[in-house]
């Protein structure tokens, strides 16, 4: 089955970004595929690499970011949210990249089912 994944709460402040992530490594551990993760409002602070969290805290841009280079995961940011937050193309951590409203959409379209995490 192939999944799109929308996360819209921020990494630190609910457990959305952690159950999206879970639920993607799980996704993949039964041979699933995950299209795109699409990080949407507060979902976009998942996406900056100025995230630097205490040495015995989860990194949850890094693992992301891993994710996506392990297994060819297109994570996109949108471009409105993340413009409000003063996030741009210079402070993304690897793996992300900044795109509208319209990747979603597609995710939608091309996903067998698009899983939302956050409000």
């Amino acid at each position: 089955m192939k999944f799109g994944i929308m996360v819209s709460e921020g990494p630190y402040t609910h457990q959305a970004s952690d159950s999206a992530y879970l639920f993607a490594q799980a996704a993949l551990g039964k041979g699933h595929e995950i299209q795109r993760v699409f990080f949407y409002h507060d979902g976009v602070n998942n996406s900056t690499r100025m995230t630097e969290p205490p040495q015995d805290d989860r990194n949850v841009v890094t693992r992301w970011s891993k994710l996506a280079e392990e297994h060819s995961i297109d994570l996109v940011v949108c471009v409105a949210a993340a413009m409000r937050r003063g996030i741009n193309d210079e402070n993304l951590a690897p793996g992300f990249r900044i795109s509208g409203l319209g990747q979603l959409v597609e995710s939608g379209i091309q996903a067998d089912r698009l899983m939302v995490f956050g409000d």
